[in-house]
């Protein structure tokens, strides 16, 4: 077989797939279509059922998988997939970045950007192809068990950032064997949940569709994204497996992706056991490669179903034929008939958990974290430097201090991690989580950077859950398993008079709080926002003492904090820091290094109050509920730093926009403290009057500057006339002539930013 044209590198590629295409049986095409679990039998999976790609392979079997292949008639090599969203997660000793929700607060195109191509680097190496990312859902209910994978709630940001991590997992084009395929998941509107359960309809219009869901698809689809990735849900009674509107009329026909579209995990198979749209698989499979699905995930049952399909007229075989081609496509540009790109020893213990990464791994978990609160009680000790072993030194004279670290998460690596890493359990082989000596928790951050006259005490303080069984059986219909039941863990007064006794003889106490992998994830949405277990008992205790207390959240979304924090020293938000992320925190105590980082998502002050993200739809009667406030605590683009900047001076070039013009201006941000600043520059607009109810504001782009302290620097702001967009009745995107504000501040906030008009003629 090796002169046949399909495997003549000199000829084009659409050359080589069309005569594969042109030797395949039908079992063929149809197993070609298949994405299949290898954890299951691989025998089965590539020989059997002829799949084309497989997700979840450890090293070994990706290499077993790989000789299967090599095996059959045509010997067309596999597609290897994994869920790598914050570094390879289910590679032992692996570089875990923050999640996705926490690389988004620092705001850093290229910080995310050199992110995934590290990632990129690592799985290549391990015999990946293809990973399931980035997730360009925006955040809409924050009870949703998701949030941690997203980039938070602004289309704008999420598609910035997405396409920066498109950028960094394709490189410079798939020949490169350190590329990977990118994914743009999950289309679209799936975080559009209903009571933020996970996969529920979603009650959407095409108009609130093209507004605030579609934008960052389109902007990754212009990147160059090779891969998209269908969502669950079904939206006005349509399964998006079955949306032709979607698949083909907007995402192939409108935007022009030429690339592959893959289902998400069994949503053929959903639509017959969970959705009950279809009465069996062969219907449900005529329906899903009808719509225009290329690659169907995880259910087995497509290769009969679909075949039966192809035999009664239900499937028409020039759509087989062009799902089947994107696929062969993607093979040939990955090289993979020259080179199926299996596990290299070699380069896996060069490049894997690297010490490059775990140093680009420190430094976004850096930037991660937003501060919050601050009382001046941040830094501690007012701030030190750092020797060149990374600990900070004391000043000479000054008295040691006595730091309780304390609460659950302080000295947990799995909370640390996240969700799609490690112990999350998404894969067998790796239940017990990353080696352990390579996350560095809170604790270890203190321990490691404090200097060493200090003394670091821990008490647990508080559990958060204890897990159960699904009331509603172990497995779902289709065979998976059902996650544990994740219940408050009831308070122990045994950890908390440990925890107490270890504040009142500390100077300060570092809080670590917050939820864990049992209460994230695909699933695991929760019916409350708050605190669980004992944790909010194990806060108030520690207040109470009077001794300065610093509460670190480390959790997968915003949680609702009680009174408590409003009492506590300082508050820092760290999401999920992936592995170096305790060191990141201890150097931000510290003041080793400075905090840079900003929300990319509102916090509820009660679960009842959402929605909170920022750019809420004009319209409402009144801006409160009766009992509670509707203005969120902290919100989208907002962050302390250790200094104070102050913003003046903003002006236009000119107020008045041609429809084709750019809106620039300038405004000047000024250092008043005595320490270095990072301003993340936010630039909103405001259209005064619209044909359809719009948004109040919406991020139309932004600039990290840093300025020194004392020093003034203006800033230069641009945005496109056509950017100033809305959606109009039609669904139309269009630009409204008129009277608009252009918004620049440090925050979403209203209250935050300085206003000029402009009109576009």
């Amino acid at each position: 077989m090796t002169d046949l044209p399909y495997r003549d590198p000199s000829l084009s590629p659409a050359a080589r797939v069309e005569d594969l295409l042109s030797r395949m049986t039908l079992p063929e095409k149809v197993g070609q279509m298949l994405q299949l679990n290898a954890m299951d039998d691989l025998d089965e999976i590539v020989v059997g059922r002829l799949a084309g790609s497989i997700l979840h392979a450890s090293p070994s079997r990706v290499v077993e998988a790989i000789e299967l292949a090599r095996g059959t008639r045509l010997g067309i090599p596999l597609l290897v997939a994994d869920d790598a969203i914050h570094g390879h997660g289910f590679f032992p000793g692996a570089t875990v970045f923050p999640s996705q929700l926490g690389m988004a607060a620092t705001w850093d195109l290229d910080l995310v950007e050199r992110a995934a191509r590290a990632t990129a680097v690592e799985a290549a190496a391990t015999g990946l192809h293809w990973t399931f990312s980035p997730v360009l859902c925006a955040t809409r209910d924050l009870r949703w068990g998701r949030v941690n994978e997203t980039f938070g709630e602004d289309p704008y940001l999420i598609g910035e950032l997405g396409a920066a991590m498109v950028r960094g997992y394709q490189g410079e084009g798939l020949t490169d064997p350190t590329a990977v395929l990118a994914t743009a998941k999950h289309f679209a509107g799936y975080s559009e949940t209903q009571g933020g359960r996970d996969a529920t309809e979603a009650d959407l219009t095409p108009r609130k569709l093209r507004s605030w869901f579609l934008p960052p698809f389109e902007r990754v689809v212009r990147e160059g994204v090779r891969t998209v990735m269908i969502g669950y849900q079904a939206i006005d009674g349509v399964p998006i497996t079955t949306s032709r509107w979607l698949l083909q009329g907007v995402l192939k026909d409108e935007w022009g992706f030429d690339g592959t579209l893959v289902t998400d995990w069994d949503n053929v198979g959903r639509m017959v056991w969970e959705q009950f749209v279809s009465p069996d698989h062969a219907a449900a499979s005529a329906a899903a490669v009808g719509a225009g699905n290329d690659v169907i995930m995880a259910t087995p049952t497509f290769f009969e179903g679909a075949q039966e399909a192809l035999a009664d007229g239900r499937i028409d075989e020039k759509r087989l034929d062009d799902a089947v081609r994107r696929i062969l496509r993607l093979k040939v540009d990955l090289g993979l008939f020259e080179d199926p790109r299996a596990p290299v020893g070699e380069r896996i213990e060069a490049v894997v958990g690297s010490a490059e990464h775990r140093d680009l791994a420190l430094d976004v978990a850096r930037g991660s974290l937003v501060l919050l609160e601050n009382d001046g009680t941040l830094p501690l000790a007012g701030g030190l430097v750092a020797d060149d072993d990374g600990r900070a030194v004391a000043p000479t004279g000054a008295a040691p201090l006595r730091v309780a670290v304390v609460g659950p998460n302080a000295d947990d690596p799995h909370a640390q991690l996240g969700d799609w890493a490690g112990a999350s359990g998404q894969v067998s082989w790796i239940r017990d989580g990353h080696p352990r000596e390579l996350t560095e928790t809170v604790l270890d951050g203190l321990r490691a950077v404090a200097p060493p006259s200090w003394e670091v005490t821990y008490a647990r303080g508080a559990d958060i859950v204890e897990l159960g069984p699904d009331p509603d059986g172990t497995h779902f219909p289709d065979g998976q398993p059902r996650p544990p039941a994740a219940l408050p863990a009831p308070s122990d007064p045994a950890l908390l008079t440990e925890a107490e006794d270890a504040a009142l003889t500390a100077d300060v106490v570092v809080a670590v709080l917050g939820d864990e992998v049992a209460l994230a994830g695909e699933g695991r949405s929760t019916a409350t926002l708050e605190l669980q277990g004992g944790q909010a008992e194990l806060l108030e205790r520690l207040v109470a003492t009077g001794t300065p207390v610093v509460v670190v959240l480390v959790a997968s979304k915003p949680l609702v904090l009680p009174e408590a924090v409003g009492r506590a020293a300082a508050l820092v938000h760290a999401a999920n820091p992936g592995m170096r992320g305790g060191r990141a925190v201890a150097e931000l105590l510290l003041g080793l290094v400075e905090p840079t980082g900003r929300l990319p998502i509102s916090y509820a002050l009660h679960a009842g109050q959402q929605p909170v993200f920022y750019h809420q739809v004009r319209g409402q009667h009144g801006t409160r509920y009766a009992d509670l406030t509707q203005r969120p605590p902290y919100v989208f683009g907002e962050g302390r730093s250790y200094t104070t900047v102050e913003y003046s001076g903003l002006e236009l070039d000119a107020a008045d926009v041609a429809a084709d013009g750019v809106v620039r201006g300038r405004v000047t941000v000024a250092n008043t403290g005595a320490r270095p600043a990072v301003e993340t520059v936010q630039v909103y607009v405001s259209d005064k009057v619209t044909s359809v109810t719009w948004a109040d504001r919406e991020l139309k782009t932004f600039r990290r500057v840093p300025v020194a302290p004392g020093e003034s620097v203006v800033v230069e702001v641009e945005v496109p006339a056509t950017d100033c967009t809305i959606v109009d009745a039609a669904g139309r995107r269009v630009v409204e002539p008129g009277e608009f504000e252009l918004l620049v501040g440090p925050s979403s906030r209203r209250d935050d930013l300085l206003v000029t008009p402009f009109r576009i003629g």
